[in-house]
C-alpha cells in the first residue's frame, strides 16, 4: 500500500516538474516573439519564475498560475523588466512597461 502512495507521489512530482518546464518554454517563446515583433532585445535569454499559485480558470477548474519575469532592452543601455503570467498553458497577462500595458488574453 505504501509503495503505491509513494509511486503516486513521485509521479505527481514528475508531472509537475515537466509541466513547469513546458510552461517555461512557452513563456520563453512568447517573450522572444514579442521582443522580435517590437524590435527589442530579449536580454540574457532567460525567463525567471517569480510566483506560483493555484487559481481557477474560466471553467472553474483549478490550474497552476505561474508568474515569470524577463528583461529586455531597446538596444540602448537600459534594462527593463517584463512580466508574463500563465494560467495553465495559456498566457493570461503580459506586461512590458512603455511597450505593452497589461494585455489580458481570454482564458
Amino acid at each position: 500500500m505504501s509503495s503505491i502512495i509513494l509511486l503516486i507521489l513521485f509521479g505527481s512530482i514528475a508531472w509537475f516538474w515537466f509541466d513547469t518546464l513546458r510552461c517555461r518554454e512557452t513563456t520563453k517563446i512568447v517573450a522572444q516573439r514579442l521582443c522580435k515583433q517590437l524590435q527589442l532585445q530579449l536580454l540574457d535569454d532567460t525567463i525567471i519564475i517569480t510566483k506560483l499559485r493555484i487559481k481557477r480558470n474560466k471553467n472553474g477548474r483549478l490550474s497552476w498560475q505561474r508568474s515569470y519575469q524577463f528583461e529586455f532592452s531597446d538596444g540602448g543601455n537600459n534594462r527593463q523588466k517584463g512580466i508574463i503570467i500563465m494560467l495553465g498553458s495559456i498566457v493570461e497577462i503580459l506586461e512590458m512597461p512603455d511597450y505593452v500595458n497589461r494585455v489580458i488574453s481570454p482564458v
